[in-house]
């Protein structure tokens, strides 16, 4: 083996708790070259994707024919196989968004010893689909299946700020914004600005707007298409939000929104 191989061992196993197969990695690898714009892929198309050589490719395109994950076309072409499509409609029925979230849900509140709380896009409102309850004595009003208006709360804004545009120019058009507490934005520009700082640095943060005693900060949540249609918060008591801690609640916030992404088949942010 030469020192350029080992290496390239040793970067495998530090990406994975087992050794990778490299034939196994090699043709689901295939599998990703499909895409909307490029469905259907010729043997010769494949191998300057994969660089690798043309006998190879045949071998391994046969196998996953045989094996229904490709359809060879009369062209001589592939295309994807039924068998994915079998698969994903199992992914499907088992991996609905809260199910992905609920076990990375239930870790944020315990790292933190905050609430976490999933929403999503419903209309002009937000929709609380599922929460975890975190360690503090103060529990956030809201419950599973509450709507909340979007300008007021750190998950609305990141649904503002990420969803369509059309909704936030319709949002921040209202004649008039309500106001929950002293603290809640209801001038338009400087609600604009906020979602313009939002976009920025990746999240939300609301501190005694919708309920005085009450802080959240939010993130979004990608799909397989790149949108956000749903947000994760971390609420809690305004006291417990300070500046200085802002930093580690963010963190973990973030990261748990990352592996929920990955989950929903995000491209990489």
């Amino acid at each position: 083996m030469t020192p350029a191989s080992a290496k390239k061992k040793d970067k495998q196993k530090n990406k994975a708790s087992v050794p990778i197969v490299d034939s196994l990695a090699t043709a689901l690898r295939i599998l990703d070259f499909f895409t909307i714009r490029e469905p259907e892929l010729s043997l010769r198309e494949l191998s300057e994707k994969s660089r690798l050589y043309k006998s190879r490719i045949h071998r391994l395109c046969g196998t996953l024919v045989a094996l229904g994950f490709l359809t060879r076309m009369p062209s001589s072409s592939y295309r994807l196989g039924p068998k994915l499509m079998t698969l994903g409609k199992i992914y499907e029925n088992t991996n609905t968004l809260v199910t992905i979230s609920r076990s990375i849900m239930k870790q944020l509140a315990v790292v933190t010893g905050e609430s976490v709380a999933l929403f999503q896009l419903d209309g002009e409102t937000s929709f609380c689909l599922a929460r975890e309850y975190g360690s503090s004595r103060l529990v956030f009003s809201i419950m599973e299946g509450d709507n909340m208006d979007l300008h007021a709360s750190a998950a609305g804004r990141i649904l503002m700020t990420y969803g369509p545009e059309e909704l936030s120019d319709k949002i921040l058009s209202l004649p008039k914004l309500e106001k929950f507490t002293s603290e809640t934005i209801t001038n338009p520009k400087k609600l604009a600005a906020e979602l313009s700082a939002i976009k920025q640095r990746g999240y939300a943060i609301n501190r005694g707007e919708r309920e005085l005693e009450v802080a959240a900060i939010a993130a979004p949540i990608f799909n397989y298409e790149s949108k956000v249609e749903s947000t994760l918060a971390i609420v809690g008591p305004v006291q417990r939000f300070t500046k200085d801690r802002e930093d580690e609640i963010v963190q973990n916030l973030l990261e748990a929104t990352r592996k929920i992404s990955e989950l929903l088949g995000a491209p990489q942010q």
